[in-house]
């Protein structure tokens, strides 16, 4: 479910009150963790995360006028999710995540890319911060054009340069 909102301060000012606190967690441990060059913006009708089009002009490959996107998170309508795209791209760091939730105690449910929660006590705010704080902005750069190199996109795009 997207939202409309224009920028995070509106999306968070619409959340309803039982979802606002673990989102405001999330939104923080997020901030305190993020390193420098990444901005903070609406994309996909959520709040996130991402490397700007100044610091990465060829964008997101699939949408390449939307700046890279890192992590952001959403409330749906039977859940709130993380959405960690900064995690399926290093096997490495997903599996450090996956056993670090796990050893949390709390129930992991997980996509490709998002973690879906229903309460704040189900989310050990700490493997987030982790995994955020383990990927610096050129490192992130680096990971996403390998991916890329691996897909038929990505060969595409190599071709045109």
């Amino acid at each position: 479910m997207q939202s409309k909102a224009k920028s995070v301060e509106e999306y968070m000012a619409a959340l309803p009150e039982d979802r606002l606190e673990a989102i405001t967690a999330i939104r923080e441990v997020i901030l305190k963790n993020l390193h420098k060059g990444y901005e903070e913006g609406m994309q996909w009708g959520m709040p996130s995360y991402f490397v700007p089009l100044s610091a990465y002009p060829a964008g997101y490959n699939c949408q390449p006028d939307q700046a890279l996107p890192f992590v952001g998170f959403a409330s749906q309508k039977n859940h709130m999710a993380i959405y960690g795209f900064c995690i399926y791209m290093d096997e490495e760091l997903k599996n450090r995540f996956v056993a670090d939730w796990k050893k949390s105690g709390k129930k992991l449910d997980m996509g490709k890319s998002c973690v879906r929660f229903k309460k704040l006590e189900d989310v050990p705010l700490k493997v987030i911060g982790d995994a955020v704080k383990g990927v610096p902005m050129k490192k992130y750069i680096k990971q996403y054009e390998d991916q890329l190199q691996q897909t038929a996109a990505g060969k595409k795009v190599a071709k045109k340069k």
